[in-house]
Parts: structure tokens; C-alpha cells; sequence
């Protein structure tokens, strides 16, 4: 009776190995992988990636093994190219997150670059391709960009087919050392069911490392100066401060910002009414607390508050690649060409959280163990 009880659970096991493998994955607006890589870290077959930007390949491409790059414009590359991309006969899992800047509150009042079509671009395809499975992240505010009209006509393309589930969630909260609320979307085909993302307590179980304030992430790396690469990690490197700013970061608390300082340090646009509002730049963060959102130029002391808790300088790459929860693993520089540093620092802060990607990638997989998927 033992017997027969452990082959019935092996045949149980393999058959759901089976459905696993009966999927593959192409990530649209991929950047440099963040989201892919959590999807290979959960042993999905990802076989694409596309961006537009050409400069993200060697990342991509280096990180995840079996995945392909493909430098293109999602306006111009045809849906039978993209429908190519999967392995033939297997289920299809289409993945992404539009270039979200347009949709930020940041740039309520300046839409002038057209991206938010991109998203329309990207339910477009979904309803065209037909994958089994689709996710979209994005930023909170799509719910109320043109007072939410974006985001219901892209559902109103897709609830034609798919169940759809989606809700705003904060990284940190899933083991991110990061603030950062993002608006994540699951589908499935209307017969499968309904697709709900994993929450906090769900994900924390899986055992997947979390860490949950700056000290936990960053408090043993060692320690630089402003300008400085550390011999042991090319990517933990500092940017060089003016003679200026070195002394506003020396006035600067834990946690403080531009208050801290004496007046001839402080900026005249700070010193006006209206910029004394402005508490998120020139900061530095708290050891325990989360970071706050990476952003494109999450290495600059005035572009945030991403100075260091305790270092006379504003965080390195690799702090900031941390707090994405990239892997150290996780290679950026190709040592064989040329990089600015801004540069990469644009592709980290660009990418979705590698682990937010593993929540997703979880979610998924626990809804094809526990549906009709042959």
C-alpha cells in the first residue's frame, strides 16, 4: 500500500513537471531582465525578450541562459514575428511592462512622447497571439492616468477573452528592501479560472530570500568614497561629487535632506515657498528602513534621496542593483566595450524587481499545478 501511495505521488510530481515544461515565455519591454530572470529562477523556459533599447542586450543576454534579446520597436515588429518567438507546440506565456514614465505622476502634465500607446500596442498583441497566460506591470498611477480611460480601454480589449485580475502592491512588502507600489495585472482564458497574484505571506513561504530594510541589504558591503570603484565589485562604484555637494552630503542625518543644512549650503530654488516642499532630494536614507523607489538616476545625491545612510556619498550600482534585488551574480558590464555609468544606472533603475518577478513567476506556476492546463 506504501508502495502504490509513493508512485502515485511520483506520477503526481512528474505530471506536473510536464505541464511546467508545456510553457514558454517572451518578455515584452524586457529592459535588462529583471522580470525574465524571475521567471528563470522558477525554472520557466523564457525563450525572448524584446526592447527597444539595443543597450540592454549584454545583460539580458549574459543573465538568462536560453532567452534571446531582440533589439526592436514593439510598433514596428509584426504579431506573426512575435508569435514565432515561442517554442513550437508549447503554451504561451506573454509577460511585460509598457514603458511606464508617461503614466507617472511625474509626467502628468507632459505627454508628449506617446508611450502610453504602447500599451495599447500590448493588448493588441495579447488579443491578436492569444497566449494562455498574460502579465502586466506598471505603475499605480495607470489606474487614474486620464482619469483611469488608458487602462479600461486596454482591459476592455482583453476582458474579451481572459479573466483578469489585477491589484496594487508595494514591493517591500514581499521581501523587497525597497518602496516601490506597482500596479501588477494576471490573465487567463475565460475557461481556466481565475489567476491571483501570490500575497505577502504566500511568497515569504516559498523561501526565497528576503530582506526588509537597507541595513540587511546593503550594511556589510565594503566601504568607498565618492568617485571610487572597490577592487573586489566593478559595479559597486560611486559617483564623483563636486566640492559642494561633498559638504552637503557631511550636513546631511540619517535620514535627513536639505533641511539639515546650514543656509549657504542650501539651494536658492530650495530657499523660494515652493521648493519647500521638495523633502525627497539631496536625502539620505535610514539604515532601517526600506530604500526608497529606484529610479533612472538612482546614483545621484540630487535626483532623490539616495545617499548613503552613513558614506559621504550618494549609493553605488551595485547598492542600487541590490535594492532591485538583482542577484550579485547579475552581470551589467561587459567588460570588453565602453559603459556610463548613468547608463546602467538608467537599466537598474528601469527594471522590474527581480523577486517581484518571482512573485509573478510563483503565482503563475501555482495556477497551472492547479488547473485543467494538458
Amino acid at each position: 500500500m506504501w508502495s502504490l501511495f509513493k508512485f502515485l505521488f511520483f506520477i503526481s510530481k512528474f505530471n506536473k513537471k510536464i505541464k511546467m515544461d508545456n510553457f514558454s515565455v517572451v518578455d515584452l519591454f524586457c529592459g535588462v531582465g529583471g522580470l525574465t530572470h524571475g521567471f528563470v529562477l522558477e525554472s520557466f523556459k523564457v525563450v525572448a525578450g524584446i526592447d527597444s533599447d539595443k543597450t540592454c542586450a549584454y545583460a539580458y543576454n549574459k543573465n538568462n541562459l536560453g532567452a534571446v534579446f531582440y533589439h526592436d520597436d514593439l510598433n514596428r515588429i509584426s504579431n506573426d514575428d512575435i508569435k514565432r518567438l515561442f517554442l513550437p507546440s508549447s503554451k504561451k506565456i506573454l509577460v511585460g511592462c509598457a514603458p511606464c514614465q508617461d503614466f507617472s505622476v511625474y509626467n502628468q502634465n507632459n505627454n508628449q512622447s506617446g508611450k502610453y500607446k504602447l500599451l495599447e500596442r500590448f493588448a493588441r498583441i495579447i488579443d491578436e497571439i492569444q497566449p494562455e497566460i498574460i502579465s502586466m506591470e506598471n505603475v499605480p498611477n495607470l489606474l487614474n492616468y486620464e482619469k483611469g480611460t488608458i487602462f479600461q480601454f486596454f482591459l476592455s480589449i482583453i476582458e474579451q477573452n481572459y479573466t483578469v485580475s489585477y491589484s496594487v502592491v508595494n514591493a517591500k512588502d514581499y521581501g523587497i528592501p525597497q518602496r516601490r507600489k506597482r500596479l501588477v495585472l494576471l490573465g487567463c482564458k475565460k475557461d481556466k479560472g481565475t489567476l491571483h497574484l501570490l500575497t505577502p505571506e504566500e511568497f515569504k513561504k516559498s523561501g526565497v530570500m528576503c530582506l526588509n530594510t537597507v541595513r540587511e541589504a546593503i550594511g556589510n558591503l565594503e566601504i568607498i568614497g565618492d568617485g571610487e570603484i572597490s577592487q573586489n565589485d566593478s559595479l559597486h562604484r560611486a559617483r564623483k561629487l563636486s566640492a559642494l555637494n561633498k559638504k552637503r552630503i557631511k550636513a546631511t542625518n540619517e535620514g535627513g535632506f536639505w533641511r539639515d543644512w546650514p543656509q549657504d549650503l542650501i539651494l536658492d530654488c530650495h530657499k523660494k515657498e515652493a521648493g519647500k516642499s521638495f523633502g525627497s532630494v539631496y536625502g539620505r536614507m535610514k539604515w532601517d528602513e526600506e530604500s526608497p523607489t529606484m529610479t533612472t538616476y538612482c546614483v545621484g545625491l540630487g535626483n532623490g534621496r539616495f545617499g548613503h545612510p552613513e558614506q559621504d556619498r550618494a549609493i553605488s550600482l551595485r547598492e542600487a542593483a541590490i535594492f532591485q534585488s538583482f542577484p550579485y551574480n547579475y552581470e551589467f558590464i561587459n567588460p570588453n566595450v565602453p559603459f556610463s555609468m548613468m547608463n546602467i544606472a538608467r537599466q537598474i533603475g528601469n527594471a522590474v524587481p527581480v523577486n517581484l518577478g518571482r512573485v509573478i513567476a510563483q503565482s503563475i506556476k501555482k495556477h497551472i499545478k492547479s488547473s485543467d492546463y494538458e
